[in-house]
């Protein structure tokens, strides 16, 4: 059985943000796993999401990286609006996933010594810069991620990275797979990308049904990368 907690912070300029924690009641420190949102935020998919992870026998921090109460839905015609401050400084972005990082270390429930990250949509932004930003985490996986490099020079990546992409995604058309596959490799990284045809943006997200914008969840992608994901988790602290 699952327990889910509220874990609210403040950062250096005493601002609040609030993460939930999910874990199974199990006893003692097992490795954590920070699981970073898309565009809109924590929400109540991102805690169902924790929940399967957690069931595998982890603890799971989901990141709040906006601040306490900025939240938005797709029905909002300015979803972005608190996504769009971090992708235009990324050094602020870097500040964010590695103060959510420390979070997730400090939980009791925790091995602060076996972490890793797994984001969807803008949080597979999240995972490759926190990796990017050479972070003590031993692995991270992107689930239908943002791939545009950090307009500074990465520290060396040390984690090891799974890459799990709709070969048709708009946002991530094959050149930039590509890109973020030269730049892994330039970095030394232990990478791999799973690439799933006939699949768009958003493959996860059972909400979205926007084909014609290349925006659609797909049951097979979605089974598919939940496996891979269960197998790298496994490969890292089996």
């Amino acid at each position: 059985m699952s327990i889910t907690r509220t874990v609210i912070v403040q950062d250096m300029a005493g601002d609040p943000f609030e993460h939930v924690a999910v874990a199974d009641d199990a006893v003692g420190p097992r490795p954590g796993i920070l699981l970073f949102p898309n565009i809109l935020g924590t929400k109540e998919a991102d805690f169902a999401y924790a929940e399967k992870v957690a069931a595998l026998g982890y603890a799971v921090l989901v990141a709040d990286v906006f601040g306490q109460g900025k939240r938005t839905t797709r029905a909002d015609p300015d979803a972005g609006r608190y996504m769009a401050p971090l992708n235009a400084d990324r050094a602020l972005l870097r500040d964010r996933v590695n103060g959510a990082h420390d979070v997730l270390k400090g939980l009791a429930d925790v091995d602060a010594e076996r972490t890793a990250a797994i984001g969807f949509c803008f949080g597979g932004k999240c995972v490759l810069d926190l990796a990017r930003s050479g972070a003590d985490i031993s692995g991270g996986v992107s689930f239908h991620g943002v791939y545009d490099p950090v307009p500074f020079p990465n520290a060396p990546i040390t984690a090891k990275l799974l890459v799990c992409h709709g070969w048709d995604d708009p946002i991530a058309p094959p050149e930039a797979t590509a890109g973020l596959a030269r730049e892994l490799t330039d970095a030394g990284c232990d990478w791999q990308i799973h690439a799933y045809g006939g699949t768009g943006h958003a493959f996860t997200d059972e909400g979205v049904n926007m084909p014609e914008k290349g925006l659609a969840y797909s049951p097979s992608a979605d089974r598919r990368s939940f496996r891979a994901m269960t197998d790298f988790l496994g490969d890292l602290f089996g």
